[in-house]
C-alpha cells in the first residue's frame, strides 16, 4: 500500500503516545514455528512470521528479515546456515584489486534475494496499516564481507583503490536491489551498516556515507524511505550519516541515546537501542520492562525517538520479552 512516509514520520512525531519499531522477525518462529534456516529460506515462512508479530504487536513498522549474508551470497560468497543461528558468510572471495575488477555485478534475482524480494510483495499485500520495509546491507559491509573485515580496514590505507573498485560495485547492486523492494510493494529500507562503526568520520564519509547517499538518491522519496542503521560506537559519525541524506537513523547500544539524538535535526526520525542480547535475549521480562520504560524516560523531551531494539533481535529471544517491551511502551 502507498503511505507517505513524510506523513508517518510526522504523525509519529506528534503522537501523544509513544511508538515503538523494534527490529524483529525471528521472534515470529515462536509463534507460528520452523526454524531460521526454514525462514531464510522460504518467503512463505517469513511472511507467516512478519504477519504473526503485526497482529499481536502494535509496531509502528513492519520489518522483514535483517540477513547480511544474502548480498554476499548473490555476488558467490559462501555462507553457513543453521536451524538457531542467522546465516554468516563464511570465507572472502576478494583477494586483489584484480580479483575486485574481474568480480560480476549480480541481478537482483540471483540466490535467495528473489526470496527476500517475494517476502515484500506478499507483505505488503496483506499489512496495509502500517508501512513494510524491507532489510539490506550497507555498501561497505558487503565490501568487507568480499574482501574480508580485517584485509579490508588495511586496505584503507595501503590499497584503497581495492576497496573502491569493490564499493562501486556493491553500490550497483543494492541500488537495484532497493529498486526491486520499491517495484514489489515495501515503503522503505533499511540498510545495515555495521562495519562503517569501526571507521574514522573520515573514512566513514569516504567509504560509506557517499556511497549510501547514491542509494539513497536512486530510491527515497515521499512514498519511499530510506533508513540507516549502524549497531556501533557512532557518536562521532552522525554528521558524516546526515550528508546520506536518509529520512531515519537507527543505532545499536554501544552509545548512549542522547550522544545520538542531539546531533539530529528534529525533522529525522532516531530509533534505537535496547540491547537485543543481554535485555532482549538472555533478559526477564522484567528487565525488559524497566529498561523499556527508562529509555522512554531519558528520551521524553526528543519527539523524533522511536524507541526500538538495537539491532536485529535474535532468534530464541522469550516471546515473553517482546510482550514486556510493548506492554512498557503502552
Amino acid at each position: 500500500m502507498r503511505i507517505n512516509m513524510r506523513n508517518w514520520i510526522h504523525e509519529i512525531m506528534v503522537s501523544p503516545k509513544r511508538r515503538a519499531m523494534p527490529i524483529m522477525s525471528y521472534p515470529g518462529l515462536y509463534l507460528v514455528g520452523g526454524s531460521v534456516n526454514d525462514m531464510v529460506h522460504s518467503a512463505q515462512k517469513q511472511l507467516g512470521c512478519i504477519t504473526a508479530l503485526a497482529a499481536r504487536y502494535p509496531s509502528a513498522a513492519a520489518l522483514t528479515v535483517m540477513d547480511l549474508s544474502v548480498e554476499a551470497e548473490a555476488f558467490g560468497a559462501p555462507v553457513a546456515f543453521s536451524d538457531d543461528e542467522v546465516p554468516t558468510v563464511t570465507e572472502p572471495i576478494i583477494f586483489d584489486l584484480d580479483g575486485a575488477k574481474r568480480l560480476v555485478v549480480p541481478e537482483v534475482e540471483e540466490g535467495r534475494t528473489s526470496i527476500y524480494i517475494e517476502t515484500v510483495r506478499l507483505a505488503a499485500e496483506v499489512i496495509t496499516e502500517r508501512p513494510v520495509l524491507g532489510g539490506m546491507i550497507g555498501p561497505y559491509s558487503l565490501a568487507t564481507r568480499l574482501r574480508d573485515m580485517t584485509m579490508a580496514m588495511m586496505d584503507l590505507m595501503v590499497d584503497p583503490d581495492l576497496i573502491h573498485t569493490l564499493l562501486k560495485k556493491t553500490t550497483m547492486f543494492l541500488i537495484k536491489y532497493a529498486q526491486a523492494f520499491k517495484a514489489a510493494g515495501a515503503n522503505g529500507v533499511v540498510i545495515a551498516e555495521p562495519a562503517a562503526g569501526l571507521l574514522s568520520a573520515e573514512h566513514c564519509h569516504e567509504f560509506s556515507s557517499d556511497y549510501i547517499r547514491q542509494i539513497v538518491e536512486a530510491v527515497q522519496d515521499e512514498f519511499f524511505m530510506v533508513v540507516l542503521h549502524n549497531c556501533g560506537n557512532v557518536a562521532g559519525l552522525i554528521p558524516s550519516f546526515l550528508t546520506t541524506g536518509v529520512w531515519g537513523i537507527h543505532f545499536g547500544n554501544a552509545v548512549d541515546a542522547h550522544q545520538v539524538l542531539r546531533q539530529v535535526p528534529d525533522n529525522i526520525l532516531v530509533s534505537g537501542n535496547l540491547d537485543p542480547t543481554n535485555i532482549f535475549r538472555h533478559g526477564k521480562p522484567d528487565l525488559v520492562y524497566h529498561a523499556t520504560i527508562d529509555l522512554l524516560k531519558n528520551t521524553q523531551e526528543y519527539p523524533n525517538f522511536l524507541i526500538s531494539s538495537g539491532c536485529d533481535i535474535p532468534p530464541q529471544t522469550p516471546i515473553e520479552n517482546i510482550d514486556a517491551f510493548f506492554c512498557a511502551v503502552e
